[in-house]
């Protein structure tokens, strides 16, 4: 069982909780995927290789934030995706970066940053947001408490995800 004191919620485990809470037991646990895996690869490659002139790799309290910027005396911190695929975790993951931020006292705006897409989109942290993301976070915190992981549930995700020999083999 992992003690609360033992754990810290990060962006991570806000990304996996929106795509598979088995992942989110096994990632707190400290239980690392299959690092050869072509995908987790190919987002290193992209986080390495894209918007270079932008700060990079800001760590904060659980947090790596991948690159901030001002834009108009505005903070703007951005998280960069290989895809928009789960965009709607990734979403999350950028939200929660805000709001650890505003806990800090430090007012930003997110941007999600699709390179290989071209896309972009602006994230802006509201109070529904806000009472979403603490009660992700208390869930998180009872999914850990866990002896066991939560059952495995096939999902689209399973397919290219890196834990996948943990799960079904």
């Amino acid at each position: 069982m992992v003690m609360e004191s033992d754990f810290r919620i990060t962006g991570t485990l806000i990304w996996y909780y929106y795509i598979c809470k088995r992942e989110v037991w096994l990632m707190a646990r400290q239980i690392v995927p299959e690092q050869e895996n072509p995908h987790i690869e190919l987002g290193r490659f992209i986080s390495e290789t894209t918007y270079k002139r932008d700060k990079k790799q800001i760590h904060l309290e659980g947090i790596i934030i991948d690159l901030a910027k001002l834009d108009h005396e505005k903070l703007v911190i951005g998280e960069v995706k290989k895809s928009s695929k789960f965009s709607d975790s990734a979403r999350m993951q950028l939200y929660y970066y805000l709001y650890v931020l505003r806990d800090y006292g430090i007012e930003a705006e997110g941007e999600l940053l699709f390179p290989k897409e071209k896309k972009r989109e602006k994230v802006v942290l509201t109070d529904d947001i806000v009472r979403e993301l603490e009660a992700a976070i208390k869930e998180i915190r009872e999914i850990v408490s866990q002896e066991l992981p939560p059952e495995a549930i096939k999902i689209g995700h399973c397919r290219n995800c890196a834990y996948r020999e943990f799960c079904w083999s």
